[in-house]
Protein backbone atom coordinates (compact mmCIF):
# COMPACT_ATOMS: atom_id res chain seq x y z
CA UNK A 1 0.00 0.00 0.00
CA UNK A 2 1.08 3.29 -1.02
CA UNK A 3 0.99 6.30 1.16
CA UNK A 4 -0.28 9.58 -0.50
CA UNK A 5 1.13 12.86 1.02
CA UNK A 6 -1.13 15.34 1.85
CA UNK A 7 -1.17 18.77 -0.10
CA UNK A 8 -3.71 22.02 0.05
CA UNK A 9 -4.52 23.18 -2.81
CA UNK A 10 -4.04 26.89 -2.44
CA UNK A 11 -5.30 28.15 -5.84
CA UNK A 12 -8.82 28.69 -4.82
CA UNK A 13 -7.66 31.11 -2.05
CA UNK A 14 -5.25 32.72 -4.35
CA UNK A 15 -8.59 32.89 -6.26
CA UNK A 16 -10.62 35.09 -4.18
CA UNK A 17 -7.40 36.99 -2.36
CA UNK A 18 -6.67 38.30 -6.76
CA UNK A 19 -10.47 39.00 -6.88
CA UNK A 20 -11.14 41.04 -3.46
CA UNK A 21 -7.76 42.88 -5.02
CA UNK A 22 -9.49 44.43 -7.94
CA UNK A 23 -12.50 44.77 -5.82
CA UNK A 24 -10.98 47.22 -3.42
CA UNK A 25 -8.97 48.72 -6.51
CA UNK A 26 -12.20 49.76 -8.10
CA UNK A 27 -14.29 50.99 -5.91
CA UNK A 28 -11.67 52.98 -4.36
CA UNK A 29 -11.43 56.99 -5.05
CA UNK A 30 -8.35 58.91 -4.83
CA UNK A 31 -7.55 62.30 -4.09
CA UNK A 32 -5.52 64.55 -5.71
CA UNK A 33 -3.67 66.38 -3.11
CA UNK A 34 -2.38 70.30 -3.62
CA UNK A 35 0.78 69.69 -2.22
CA UNK A 36 1.39 72.95 -0.18
CA UNK A 37 0.17 74.07 3.58
CA UNK A 38 -2.01 77.11 3.77
CA UNK A 39 -3.32 79.15 6.60
CA UNK A 40 -7.02 78.18 5.84
CA UNK A 41 -9.18 81.48 7.36
CA UNK A 42 -12.11 80.90 9.75
CA UNK A 43 -15.84 80.82 9.23
CA UNK A 44 -18.58 80.05 11.27
CA UNK A 45 -20.55 78.39 8.42
CA UNK A 46 -17.51 76.21 7.45
CA UNK A 47 -18.58 72.64 6.66
CA UNK A 48 -17.01 69.20 6.03
CA UNK A 49 -16.74 68.09 2.69
CA UNK A 50 -17.38 64.18 2.31
CA UNK A 51 -16.71 63.81 -1.80
CA UNK A 52 -13.39 65.48 -2.67
CA UNK A 53 -11.62 64.63 -5.63
CA UNK A 54 -9.36 67.12 -6.36
CA UNK A 55 -7.23 70.11 -4.20
CA UNK A 56 -6.39 72.81 -5.49
CA UNK A 57 -3.83 75.00 -2.79
CA UNK A 58 -3.54 78.81 -3.01
CA UNK A 59 0.07 79.85 -1.20
CA UNK A 60 0.31 83.39 0.07
CA UNK A 61 2.07 84.53 -2.93
CA UNK A 62 -0.42 83.54 -5.02
CA UNK A 63 0.66 80.26 -6.71
CA UNK A 64 -1.72 77.78 -7.65
CA UNK A 65 -0.62 74.18 -6.70
CA UNK A 66 -2.18 71.16 -7.83
CA UNK A 67 -0.74 67.44 -7.37
CA UNK A 68 2.05 68.78 -5.64
CA UNK A 69 3.21 70.60 -8.26
CA UNK A 70 2.65 74.51 -8.95
CA UNK A 71 0.94 74.94 -11.99
CA UNK A 72 0.30 78.78 -13.84
CA UNK A 73 -3.25 80.40 -14.65
CA UNK A 74 -2.64 79.33 -18.44
CA UNK A 75 -2.84 75.39 -18.06
CA UNK A 76 -5.02 75.24 -14.97
CA UNK A 77 -8.14 74.69 -16.42
CA UNK A 78 -6.69 71.98 -19.29
CA UNK A 79 -5.24 70.44 -15.63
CA UNK A 80 -8.85 70.33 -13.98
CA UNK A 81 -10.78 68.89 -16.93
CA UNK A 82 -8.06 65.95 -16.81
CA UNK A 83 -7.96 65.50 -13.52
CA UNK A 84 -11.62 65.82 -13.01
CA UNK A 85 -12.29 63.38 -16.03
CA UNK A 86 -10.50 60.43 -13.68
CA UNK A 87 -13.36 60.80 -11.35
CA UNK A 88 -16.39 62.87 -11.93
CA UNK A 89 -18.27 62.05 -8.95
CA UNK A 90 -16.11 64.27 -6.39
CA UNK A 91 -16.02 67.86 -5.92
CA UNK A 92 -13.34 70.07 -6.38
CA UNK A 93 -11.53 72.20 -3.03
CA UNK A 94 -9.86 75.01 -3.54
CA UNK A 95 -7.60 75.63 -0.07
CA UNK A 96 -6.39 79.95 -0.52
CA UNK A 97 -4.42 80.97 2.34
CA UNK A 98 -6.11 84.27 4.14
CA UNK A 99 -3.30 86.50 2.57
CA UNK A 100 -3.84 85.19 -0.69
CA UNK A 101 -5.20 87.31 -3.22
CA UNK A 102 -9.16 87.55 -4.34
CA UNK A 103 -8.27 87.86 -7.33
CA UNK A 104 -6.69 84.86 -7.79
CA UNK A 105 -9.02 82.97 -5.96
CA UNK A 106 -11.83 84.27 -8.23
CA UNK A 107 -9.88 83.04 -11.06
CA UNK A 108 -8.99 79.90 -10.21
CA UNK A 109 -12.79 79.47 -9.22
CA UNK A 110 -14.16 80.60 -12.89
CA UNK A 111 -11.04 78.25 -14.52
CA UNK A 112 -12.56 75.06 -12.59
CA UNK A 113 -16.06 76.45 -13.77
CA UNK A 114 -15.36 76.47 -17.11
CA UNK A 115 -13.80 73.15 -16.93
CA UNK A 116 -17.10 71.69 -16.50
CA UNK A 117 -17.03 71.33 -12.62
CA UNK A 118 -19.94 72.43 -11.38
CA UNK A 119 -19.55 71.53 -7.60
CA UNK A 120 -16.63 73.93 -6.50
CA UNK A 121 -16.29 74.41 -2.63
CA UNK A 122 -13.64 76.96 -1.03
CA UNK A 123 -11.78 75.39 2.24
CA UNK A 124 -11.94 77.71 6.06
CA UNK A 125 -11.77 76.22 9.38
CA UNK A 126 -14.35 76.11 11.84
CA UNK A 127 -14.14 79.06 14.45
CA UNK A 128 -14.23 77.69 18.00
Amino acid sequence: MQEEEATINMTPMLDVVFIMLIFFIVTSSFIKEAGIEVQKPEAQTAVKKERTSLLIAISRDNQIWIDRRQVDRASLKPIVEQLYAENPKGAVVIQADRESNAETVMAVVEAVRDAGVQEVAVAAEEED
